[in-house]
């Protein structure tokens, strides 16, 4: 007899770790993503700007890859809506 529940105990676990979830990024998500692989790409275009000693080089490029890798990047990768924002209607996002 225990040995009948250990095994359907082990079955239900396997079924619960099996089961599939929602995706933890959203289309926001990526889409922060996205600005802040294009302001790293600026950063990089303006340090890349002759001569070696200018503003944009000095000054404009590292605010913008500062802020592309320190602030969007990990905002982009710690952003969730609220619960309250995410389901409007008391459903979640699943539809159940």
């Amino acid at each position: 007899m225990k040995e009948v529940k250990t095994k359907d105990l082990r079955r239900q676990a396997r079924k619960a770790s099996l089961k599939i979830e929602a995706l933890p990024f959203t289309s926001l998500n990526y889409q922060i993503f996205a600005a802040g692989i294009l302001v790293i790409i600026l950063g990089y275009v303006a340090l890349a700007q002759p001569p070696a000693n200018s503003f944009m080089s000095l000054t404009v490029a590292p605010i913008l890859l500062i802020l592309g890798y320190c602030v969007i990047i990990p905002f982009a990768i710690m952003y969730q809506k609220k619960a309250a924002e995410a389901s409007p209607n008391g459903k979640d996002s699943l539809g159940k």
